[in-house]
């Protein structure tokens, strides 16, 4: 009998510690234990790539597949074919997963934002160039704002932020699948010869959608570099190294006599012309235009559904930009900073609200020096490849592991790569980072920026004035003239009547 006793206890103690671990283990996969809403489920409705975004800045030609089941079985094979190699391993991790057929499961979150009453793509897009081309006039508008309760990614979620991470550098990998590419382009009067699927050199997005609860991720590539930040494929170098030098540069990527500058505003030493920068940011074929482009093209896929937006680097920062231009929420792993650029741009912000309570969040770590904006000067990895990466600053919250202390590692370019991210960093440590106001900095502080608008302005006001004031002393003299000279009247004539003698 008290065999049977001690044999029952021993099961139920077993009992307890089986749940006790279970439950363990569901808090830490749910990072902080927060009691976010779920946004997939045990029937694996959760998101899926969908659509594949391309954008040629040649031709000015957006383009988009849809992942159908045929692709995702091709283009899974096609990644297990190439296992080990370079570029599979500094996208999709250890992880294991197929990346065309993953579903991945985000958790969210309810947040108070304030954003524009009217945040329809086109009158955006007005705005934003009206403010370039009147940036002092833009300031007097009073733009309309409204408070609005909104689901935003649970960034205290250590699953969520993993998810978003590969998310990200899901957005690094080709596919060799080229068939059904519609064109996006009609609508900008596109009418030259179509350029479909891989063969492009410019920004490409991923497209992950929750059918269920109506939430789209946006996935923006960063950077592919040969030898720099090893992210990827080598298919868009050449444009993404012109929009990194054009975006996170003080001007135009002009560090010496040396380098080839990306625009045409340096006009001396230290001294930059803002309104050309401001131009050249958005021209029809940078990256920022074309990010206008797949938001509009996304929501009109989706109108129905909330856009959240993520990326890596580049992609990263294009997120925040994109994010604080529509306000919808954005999460970045190691991007540059991207303050210099959102101000050189005119992006809306609510007035009286700090820009680090808007709903963006850039996760890095302090071993990244693209990250904390230490990769400059002569001497630097960057500027050895080529790269001006000079800015610091960033817009919304920083989410900052400390690598350094925690795990004794050094300043290394090699530590921006999005796999060493995600295996190194955030699968290592219990729970995300914690997110809070970003340190106070100045980009460029060395740098002058003359606003050639302005001065014009300035010295035709000038002008007028200064000839108004001539005009109008010239007519008090006369006046004086006039009026200080006593009138004199005829006193005598001759036989003809002419007056001959004048008297007072």
């Amino acid at each position: 009998m008290l065999g049977r006793q001690v044999t029952m206890l021993l099961k139920v103690i077993v009992a307890v510690a089986v749940l006790f671990v279970w439950h363990r283990s569901r808090d830490s996969s749910r990072g902080d234990g927060s009691n976010g809403d779920g946004l997939s489920d045990s029937s694996g409705n959760g998101f899926r790539l969908e659509h594949i975004w391309a954008y040629d800045p040649e031709d000015v030609v957006s383009s988009c597949v849809d992942v159908s089941e045929e692709m995702r079985v091709s283009a899974d094979e096609y990644v297990s074919m190439e296992s080990g190699s370079e570029f599979v391993e500094s996208w999709w991790a250890k992880t294991g997963a197929r990346p065309f057929s993953h579903v991945f499961d985000l958790r969210s979150r309810s947040m108070d934002i304030q954003r524009l009453q009217d945040r329809d793509p086109v009158s955006m897009e007005k705005y934003i160039d009206f403010s370039l081309e009147n940036p002092e006039l833009a300031r007097t508008i009073e733009l309309e704002w409204e408070t609005a309760k909104i689901q935003v990614p649970d960034v205290r979620n250590r699953n969520t932020v993993l998810a978003l991470a590969l998310m990200s550098s899901n957005a690094y990998v080709r596919t060799p699948y080229t068939g059904d590419w519609r064109n996006l382009s009609s609508s900008w009067g596109h009418t030259g010869e179509e350029k479909f699927g891989w063969d492009k050199d410019g920004l490409r997005g991923h497209i992950f959608v929750n059918k269920i609860t109506k939430v789209v991720v946006i996935a923006i590539k960063g950077t592919s570099s040969q030898g720099l930040f090893g992210s990827g494929e080598e298919d868009t170098i050449t444009n993404d190294k012109i929009n990194d030098n054009l975006l996170f540069s003080c001007c135009c990527a002009r560090i010496s006599y040396l380098w080839t500058t990306v625009c045409d505003c340096y006009m001396k030493s230290y001294t930059c012309d803002e309104n050309c920068v401001e131009a050249e940011l958005k021209r029809k074929d940078r990256y920022y235009a074309a990010t206008l482009k797949l938001y509009k093209q996304v929501t009109e896929m989706y109108p129905d559904s909330a856009i959240w937006l993520t990326g890596h680097s580049l992609g990263g920062a294009l997120a925040a930009l994109l994010g604080r231009t529509y306000g919808v929420p954005a999460v970045t792993f190691e991007a540059p900073g991207e303050l210099l650029p959102a101000k050189r741009l005119h992006l809306p912000l609510p007035p009286g609200l700090p820009d680090y309570e808007e709903a963006i969040w850039h996760f890095g770590h302090n071993a990244d020096p693209i990250f904390m904006g230490t990769c400059n000067g002569a001497s630097s990895s960057c500027s050895i490849g080529g790269y001006a990466m000079e800015t610091a600053c960033h817009s919304g919250q920083y989410c900052m592991y400390d690598v350094v202390n925690d795990k004794g590692w050094r300043v290394n370019l090699l530590n921006h790569r999005i796999h060493r991210v995600i295996d190194e960093v955030i699968l290592e440590y219990g729970r995300p980072a914690k997110c809070q106001r970003a340190p106070t900095c100045i980009d460029c502080y060395n740098w002058k920026f003359v606003n050639k608008r302005r001065n014009r302005r300035e010295e035709s006001s000038s002008s007028i004035a200064s000839s108004s004031q001539l005009t109008s002393s010239h007519s008090e003299s006369e006046t004086l003239t006039s009026t200080d000279a006593p009138e004199k009247t005829c006193i005598g004539r001759n036989w003809l009547g002419i007056c001959t003698d004048y008297g007072v």
